[in-house]
């Protein structure tokens, strides 16, 4: 019976060192569990979206930006517009500025002429009429140099008018 029991006694401390052996083996290989979990943790770079999700995204940011747009269209069209008008009057305002230019080109001394011919109309009738007779050209010519300023600034506003009630 002790040979037998020699044998148990022998056969369990075998079994001992065999289980130790192996706790220290899964040990070692548990020990490193959290790095290995760590590594092979899959993490998500990009998020997949199903196409309907995109697309109201899309529609969400097109009603957005569309107001936003249109308001800054129509504010850059109506500066357009006012500018052209600007550059409309300034053109007129040159064409205007370079008649009066060429007009006292063609007759610089109109005022000592004037008074040359008045001092030579008192001298007699005829000069007198003559004298008369360049004032009232004079006139006219200035006269006619009104009408057609006028009608330079009419056109010019009728130019802003029909523009303004386009723009509107």
């Amino acid at each position: 019976m002790v040979d037998s029991l020699s044998s148990s006694v022998t056969s369990l401390r075998t079994s001992l060192q065999l289980l130790e052996s192996s706790i220290d083996i899964l040990d070692t290989g548990v020990n490193d569990f959290p790095r290995l979990s760590k590594v092979l943790q899959t993490t998500r770079h990009f998020e997949l979206l199903p196409e309907p999700t995109l697309q109201e995204a899309q529609q969400s940011l097109l009603d957005e930006i569309t107001p936003s747009i249109a308001h800054l269209l129509s504010i850059t069209t109506n500066h357009v517009e006012r500018l052209a008008r600007r550059e409309d009057s300034l053109r007129a305002k040159c064409q205007l500025q370079e008649g009066r230019l060429s007009d006292e080109r063609r007759d610089p001394n109109s005022t000592t002429k004037t008074a040359v011919a008045s001092r030579a109309g008192e001298r007699s009738d005829a000069g007198a009429k003559a004298a008369q007779l360049r004032r009232l050209v004079q006139k006219k010519e200035r006269l006619k140099y009104a009408v057609d300023r006028l009608e330079l600034q009419s056109r010019q506003k009728e130019r802003e008018l029909r523009k303004s009630m386009a723009a509107q």
